[in-house]
């Protein structure tokens, strides 16, 4: 595994040599649009493994992108190998139609110490909840974001991260199944406790996430990236691409839904990603991702 490989795959060409917050955030940034969050492999027939080559062979080598346990892992590689202070950590998603919180850890991300201060990084939640900087861990403070504004809620060692919403205009509302939102909206995302953990602790969810029948991973076929200012997203055959902050506390929203012919052309153009196999879509979950 060779950085100047992986700096090459998310076109950073920044300096590297002190491990400070702006490098960091640098090339965080560039990652987050050049890796897309997706979890193709699931539906083309492929297995995720959770093993650092081969993600880092997946993801640089052949331009592919990952989900949770692949992104940040490749990033917590990254930021070792450049010098940072790494910890993982698990966390657990919310879940919108339970209103709770899953009974095990099921998403990965990075605690970051640097200069005094932590920071949670995590390039491995993709769509509209995608942070696009590191955050500084505290709890109560707004943190403006492009994406929105972000927030850290802490309660007796447990941390809960929070999104407010935009107002959505959608152009052509009758391709989207999810109504407008007309008020600003405070959106659960995931909770997280500082306890370091080991990638190890990760194979169990690992394993669950891409076979268990009622999955959000198994039931929707996902690929997102972020842009310069905003996110596309192909969910099943529906292309979703939203500019964040088009009017004044507002993100545009366009939708299309694709026929099969132009799933593979979209992969490609939109989000720079050939498949190895043929991929079928599906998205039989009712959950919104946006």
């Amino acid at each position: 595994m060779d950085i100047k490989e992986y700096f090459a795959r998310i076109s950073y060409q920044g300096s590297h040599n002190k491990p400070d917050l702006a490098t960091m955030s640098d090339i965080f940034q560039h990652h987050i649009q050049a890796v897309p969050f997706e979890n193709l492999s699931i539906h083309c027939g492929e297995k995720i493994e959770l093993n650092l080559e081969a993600t880092y062979n997946k993801i640089v080598k052949k331009k592919r992108g990952g989900w949770c346990m692949e992104n940040n892992y490749l990033l917590s590689w990254v930021l070792k190998t450049l010098g940072y202070n790494i910890t993982l950590l698990g966390g657990k998603v919310y879940v919108p139609e339970l209103d709770a919180y899953p009974d095990e850890i099921n998403h990965l991300l990075l605690q970051v110490e640097l200069d005094g201060k932590s920071y949670i990084v995590d390039g491995g939640f993709g769509m509209a909840y995608q942070l696009w900087q590191p955050m500084e861990l505290i709890s109560g403070t707004d943190q403006p974001q492009t994406p929105g504004v972000f927030r850290f809620q802490e309660e007796n060692g447990t941390w809960y991260l929070e999104k407010v919403k935009r107002k959505q205009w959608v152009l052509n509302p009758s391709t989207s199944t999810s109504q407008n939102v007309e008020n600003e909206v405070c959106c659960r995302i995931y909770l997280f406790t500082l306890q370091p953990r080991d990638i190890e602790e990760f194979r169990g969810c690992n394993a669950h996430l891409q076979t268990a029948p009622d999955s959000l991973f198994v039931t929707k076929s996902i690929c997102s990236l972020q842009t310069a200012d905003g996110i596309r997203a192909l969910v099943g055959w529906k292309l979703t691409e939203m500019k964040y902050n088009y009017r004044d506390n507002m993100d545009l929203v366009e939708i299309r839904i694709l026929a099969d012919e132009e799933i593979e052309k979209t992969l490609k153009e939109k989000f720079n990603i050939t498949l190895d196999k043929k991929l079928v879509p599906v998205n039989t979950s009712r959950l919104s991702l946006f």
